[in-house]
């Protein structure tokens, strides 16, 4: 059976085409569920998440019209499953994966008084964009897997054919890199 194309898919969406969950579901659901399940660390959660997700794509397309749905899509589930998490685990810490990403993470990301200015946001996120564009493919795959779609080390080791120990120690490497460029340039000077 031939896959059906994201154009085709958003056009279902825009006619209102009920079909297009189901494509949708077929095309991207695994990809959905790895993403919800890498933050929720729960299947049940993730399951919800991703119907939630679908249900966001299918309110938003019309008026939107993306080109390309898996980024659309990662994005949407990405921010479902961690306003999730946020509501599961007010309070308290401990449990999932995510934790332990964030934490990785707490040396480089602004304070919470300097980052509720959106403007120091904005500027954050988008020296984070250039540090990232400045890395090799594969070390921007590398990062993004971990610190966007909270994938774990074991897997990113699998995928890319290196060592857990490789992955830990490149990844240990960029944060101490970025936290370097965001010294030097970034907004956080």
């Amino acid at each position: 059976m031939k896959e059906t194309d994201d154009a085709t898919i958003v056009q279902m969406c825009w006619e209102r085409s009920e079909r297009a969950l189901s494509v949708i579901a077929e095309k991207y659901g695994r990809f959905c569920m790895s993403i919800a399940r890498n933050i929720l660390g729960s299947t049940e959660d993730a399951e919800e998440c991703v119907n939630d997700s679908y249900l966001a794509v299918w309110n938003s397309i019309p008026p939107k019209r993306p080109s390309t749905l898996a980024p659309f899509l990662g994005r949407i589930t990405r921010n479902r499953a961690l306003n999730m998490y946020k509501q599961q685990h007010a309070g308290k810490r401990g449990g999932y994966g995510l934790d332990l990403v964030l934490e990785e993470l707490e040396e480089v990301l602004p304070s919470r008084e300097s980052a509720d200015s959106e403007l120091l946001q904005k500027e954050f996120m988008e020296s984070v964009q250039r540090f990232l564009s400045s890395l090799p493919p594969e070390k921007r795959k590398i990062f993004v897997r971990r610190y966007w779609y909270a994938d774990s080390v074991r897997d990113i080791a699998k995928a890319s054919g290196l060592s857990e120990n490789n992955i830990s120690v490149s990844l240990h490497r960029m944060r101490k890199d970025l936290l370097a460029y965001l010294e030097k340039g970034g907004p956080l000077t």
